[in-house]
C-alpha cells in the first residue's frame, strides 16, 4: 500500500484529538521498551514520530530529547504535555519529515521511532536518515507491528491494507523489509528482535551503527 505525506498529515490531524484515548494503553509497553533501549545507548536522543508525546515522560530526567513529527496538530499536544508536566528532558520539538531530517550527521546517541516505520511513505529512506543522524556505535530503536508471513492473519492483513490507507498507516509490513534493508547496509548490525506485549503483536528492533573501524573494507579492484 502506498502512502504519501499529504495523506498521512490529514490522517493524523484527524487522530490528534483522540489519539491518546485510543492508543495510549495498548502501545505503552512498546514505548517504555523503546525508551529504555535508547537510554542505554546514551543521553542525546532523537524521538522520531513523537506524536502527542506519550513516551516523553518515560525518558530519564538527565536525557536530552529532541522530538519531531510530520503532524503539527499532534506536535501541539506534545508541546502541551512537555509544558504541563515540566519535562526538563525535552530539549526541543519540531515539525519535520522523517525521510528528510534537518540534523547534522552523527549528532545523536540514539534515534527511537515507536510505531512510525509503517506510517511513512518510504520506510527504507526513513531508516537511512535515522542511521545517518546517529553516531557510530549508536542505536536506532524501532517498535512496530510486523505482518504475518503466511496463514489467515497474513491474508487478513493484505485485505486490511487495501481498506485503511485513510487511517495513516499500513497494517501489512513484512519483516523482509527490515532484513533486506539491513543486507544493503554494511554499516548497520541488527542486534535484537523481540516481541512486545500485548500478545506479541508488536516487535522491538535494535539496530547498531558500526564504528568506522569496524566497517568492512571494500576489496581492491
Amino acid at each position: 500500500m502506498d502512502l504519501d505525506n499529504h495523506s498521512v498529515e490529514r490522517a493524523y490531524a484527524r487522530w490528534a484529538p483522540v489519539y491518546d484515548l485510543v492508543f495510549d494503553r495498548v502501545m505503552a509497553p512498546g514505548r517504555r521498551a523503546a525508551v529504555a533501549a535508547a537510554g542505554r545507548a546514551g543521553s542525546r536522543i532523537l524521538d522520531v514520530g513523537v506524536g502527542t508525546g506519550l513516551e516523553l515522560p518515560y525518558f530519564a530526567g538527565d536525557a536530552s530529547v529532541v522530538g519531531v513529527d510530520l503532524s503539527e496538530p499532534m506536535l501541539r499536544k506534545a508541546q502541551e504535555r512537555a509544558r504541563e508536566r515540566a519535562l526538563r528532558q525535552v530539549a526541543g520539538l519540531s515539525v519535520m519529515d522523517a525521510m528528510r531530517l534537518g540534523f547534522a550527521d552523527a549528532c545523536f546517541d540514539a534515534a527511537v521511532a515507536p510505531y512510525v516505520i509503517t506510517t511513512v511513505p518510504n520506510p527504507e529512506a526513513t531508516l537511512d536518515e535515522l542511521v545517518r543522524v546517529v553516531r557510530p556505535g549508536g542505536e536506532v530503536v524501532l517498535v512496530n507491528h510486523v505482518s504475518a508471513e503466511n496463514g489467515p492473519r497474513a491474508a487478513f492483513e493484505r485485505w486490511l491494507a487495501r481498506q485503511t490507507r485513510h487511517l495513516g498507516w499500513r497494517p501489512e509490513f513484512p519483516w523482509a523489509r527490515i532484513t533486506d534493508w539491513c543486507a544493503a547496509r554494511p554499516d548497520v548490525d541488527l542486534v535484537e528482535r523481540r516481541p512486545i506485549p500485548p500478545f506479541g503483536f508488536f516487535t522491538l528492533v535494535r539496530l547498531v551503527k558500526r564504528p568506522a573501524a569496524a566497517r568492512p573494507v571494500p576489496a581492491a579492484a
